[in-house]
């Protein structure tokens, strides 16, 4: 078994050879290098591209067949819990607009000690 490098984003996405984010549970439509100059160059190139993308480089053993083999915990979440997720995401973020509208409304500052102390 040897090493080869792949492109995960922010998204816990992968590229594949045609520069397109996918989920990587088909490992032998991935981008993948066995040399990391090679991937870094990707890396800026894709950059490039969409700056907004946070890509790192991982290292992954191949299998048999010369096939990256992906760790389950780098697999992005199936569609229907990715869902779910974002939806529990969602609301987390309401109640804590919520909570800090409420603050504000109370002329409170949450997260930080008052800048002046009024005697």
């Amino acid at each position: 078994m040897s090493q080869v490098f792949i492109l995960q984003n922010q998204h816990q996405q992968f590229l594949n050879k045609h520069n397109e984010w996918v989920d990587g549970r088909d490992a032998s439509a991935l981008y993948k290098t066995p040399h990391r100059d090679e991937a870094l160059n990707q890396m800026f190139e894709v950059n490039a591209k969409d700056y907004n993308q946070r890509i790192k480089i991982l290292p992954c053993v191949t299998g048999e067949r010369g096939l990256p083999v992906i760790d389950p915990d780098q697999l992005p979440a199936p569609a229907g819990e990715a869902a779910t997720a974002h939806s529990t995401a969602g609301q987390c973020a309401e109640t804590r607009q919520a909570s800090l509208e409420a603050n504000c409304e109370r002329n409170e500052t949450p997260f930080a000690e008052p800048l002046f102390h009024h005697e």
